[in-house]
Order: structure tokens, then C-alpha cells, then sequence
């Protein structure tokens, strides 16, 4: 179920407004070097390379893959290599804080808002970042809640100030049949 690049053939850079990612020239990283690179993966499942290439092109994407079948990566290698924040709904916690802890073990900063969390010990200074977010270098991944949305007007505004800044790279909604309503 394995399949490669092809020999060469997909050296794919967006450098449309949805992705582009170097922070010293604004172009998007390459999908194949950092899947390599940062993920550790040499090769790519079936499907991934497609949804991932899309997803950087900036199309909407619905992703169906069984468990196990690589459906995280398909959101989080856009997300590291496209400038700006992905924000990811999850209605699972424990799912988002093990998300959490495997981006940042590969050094990507990710972080979780919930609405679960003390606002002075845990929220206060990731939304302090995020108000001063960069390209790059800085949060690439928040995972949040579909509570911490509908119920947080501090989370609508750094989302809002965020998108004024050209800082939202796309929206992520991960295992979607959990979520019953919204």
C-alpha cells in the first residue's frame, strides 16, 4: 500500500496565498523534503501525496482513510509547510493531547486550547503567541475544542485577529464523526 514520489517527478511548492512557507522568502516548504526531513517518512500511502498536494494548493479536502491510514499527516506536513497557523477541531481530548506531544517531539510547536484548561495557568500565554504569531518559527498546529469555539469570545478574537493578520494557513476538522453538533 506503499507508493513513492515517482523518482523525482513531485517537487511540489505552492506559492499561492493558501500556503507559502519559507519565512526568509515567503514561499512554501517542499512537501517531499519535509516529509522526510521533519516526519520521518520516505515514502507516502495511498492517497496521502494526492490530499496533501491539494491541501497545499489550497482546495478544500475531505480525507475518509481507516485508522491507521495516515489521515493526520495529510493536515500536519501542510501545516508545517505553509506559512501561518492550522487550526485543528478535535472533539476528543485525549486524541488532541497526544496529537500535541507527537508534533512537538518532531519539533513542531503545536499547542491545545480547550475548554477544559485554567485560563491563568494554561491559556493566558498561548494566546498571548498567538497575537504575536510569525510565519514561522513559532505555533504551527492549534488544536481546539468545537466547544472552546462556540463558547470562548477570546478565542473568536485572536481567530479574527489572526485572519486579518494573513495568519490562518486552514481549518482542520479531525475525526469528524465524533462531532454530533455544532
Amino acid at each position: 500500500g506503499f507508493y513513492d514520489d515517482g523518482g523525482g517527478g513531485c517537487r511540489f511548492v505552492d506559492r499561492g496565498p493558501a500556503g507559502a512557507a519559507r519565512a526568509s522568502d515567503g514561499r512554501a516548504l517542499d512537501i517531499i523534503e519535509q516529509s522526510t526531513k521533519v516526519f520521518g517518512h520516505r515514502r507516502f500511502r495511498k492517497g496521502q501525496l494526492e490530499v496533501i498536494k491539494a491541501a497545499m494548493g489550497g482546495d478544500d479536502v475531505f480525507c475518509l482513510m481507516p485508522t491507521g491510514g495516515g489521515k493526520s499527516l495529510c493536515y500536519q506536513l501542510p501545516a508545517w509547510c505553509a506559512p501561518g497557523l492550522a487550526v485543528v477541531f478535535s472533539p476528543l481530548l485525549s486524541l488532541i493531547q497526544d496529537q500535541v506531544d507527537t508534533m512537538n517531539a518532531l519539533g513542531v510547536e503545536a499547542v491545545a486550547l480547550t475548554s477544559k484548561q485554567d485560563y491563568e495557568t494554561e491559556v493566558r500565554e498561548t494566546m498571548s503567541k498567538l497575537y504575536r504569531l510569525p510565519a514561522h518559527g513559532s505555533i504551527k498546529l492549534l488544536y481546539i475544542t468545537p466547544e472552546k469555539l462556540a463558547h470562548s469570545e477570546s478565542m473568536m478574537r485572536v481567530l479574527q485577529q489572526l485572519d486579518a493578520n494573513g495568519m490562518l494557513s486552514r481549518f482542520v476538522v479531525d475525526e469528524a464523526h465524533c462531532v454530533s453538533q455544532w
